[in-house]
């Protein structure tokens, strides 16, 4: 970018990038009162972080405000499918993860046996309300991680955010491409040939009372996004990076995965598959990163010129 120009261009620049931030939250929150198609609705959010990167200096909470507004893409991505349950509904899978787990299972399902031994009858057993929390506690756990290694050891920050982000959007990608029902819900429509019960529930009807209903609700944007298992992969991301900070955040950090992977097959809320699914991607993102360095790289160059408009820099 020509010096000469950069005047004339700083207004243009600094109004779009901050319009990007804009759209990126509104046009979510507005899609369905407006109509907006979902190809919009997407292009906004993903133009949202390119806004931020352009409109504000580096910094490290920049760096964590880029991770909040990548989420926040992931969240209403992961939403945007169900937006026509029908549509989506006649793209299903169910059969294939059943038919992967009974041969994990030695011709049944891991989760079946494990809620026939462990289960308790009637109501929620202590098990389900631990591994119950131990599930819940997945919203917090990846994003407390990434905040540690902001706070500790800042210089491995932007990478972990990163590959984490990655796990997410290409989780995300699959679910768009394969969407893939639960083993809770193959069993309440007949397709699981065995009895699997969401424990989750049994316990969120104890524990939270009248609130459960809306929570559980806001829990289910798209239930058919369950291949891979994201709660696992990034787990799994987050104790990797922990590891790698130092042994203590390390052993805390695969301590979370394991027990979360252990909750989620016995709550029923995923097959032995898709934490394998999980498990995979978190390979694919680590191993095809420097693949992928030079499209990054070219993104950045692009961003930091503008940058370099917006704020007056050389």
């Amino acid at each position: 970018m020509r010096p000469a120009r950069a005047p004339k261009l700083r207004p243009l620049v600094r109004t779009a990038a901050a319009a990007a931030i804009a759209a990126a939250v509104a046009v979510p929150l507005l899609r369905r009162r407006l109509r907006v198609p979902a190809p919009a609705t997407l292009a906004a959010v993903v133009a949202g972080p390119l806004g931020l990167a352009v409109l504000r200096p580096r910094t490290r909470g920049r760096d964590a405000a880029l991770f909040a507004l990548q989420m926040w893409a992931f969240l209403v991505a992961h939403e945007l499918p169900y937006d026509d349950p029908d549509r989506l509904r006649r793209r299903l899978r169910v059969s294939y993860p059943i038919a992967v787990d009974r041969l994990i299972g030695a011709g049944e399902l891991p989760g079946a046996r494990l809620q026939r031994a462990l289960a308790g009858r009637g109501g929620a057993s202590a098990l389900d309300r631990v591994l119950s929390v131990v599930h819940w506690a997945w919203f917090a756990e990846p994003h407390a991680a990434l905040l540690y290694l902001l706070v500790r050891r800042p210089e491995r920050f932007p990478k972990a955010a990163r590959q984490m982000a990655a796990a997410f959007d290409l989780g995300c990608a699959v679910y768009f491409a394969v969407p893939t029902a639960p083993p809770w819900w193959a069993s309440e429509h007949g397709y699981a040939g065995e009895r699997l019960e969401r424990r989750m529930v049994v316990v969120g009807e104890e524990f939270w009372g009248r609130a459960w209903p809306a929570l559980y609700e806001s829990l289910g944007g798209n239930p058919w996004a369950a291949m891979p298992s994201l709660h696992f992969a990034t787990s799994l991301m987050a104790a990797i990076h922990l590891a790698e900070s130092g042994p203590a955040a390390g052993a805390a950090g695969w301590a979370y995965a394991l027990a979360l992977g252990f909750a989620l097959v016995y709550l029923a809320e995923h097959y032995v598959v898709d934490l394998l699914a999980g498990a995979a991607l978190v390979a694919v993102v680590r191993r095809g990163e420097p693949l992928a360095e030079p499209a990054v790289a070219a993104v950045n160059r692009v961003l930091r010129r503008l940058e370099r408009v917006a704020h007056r820099t050389n």
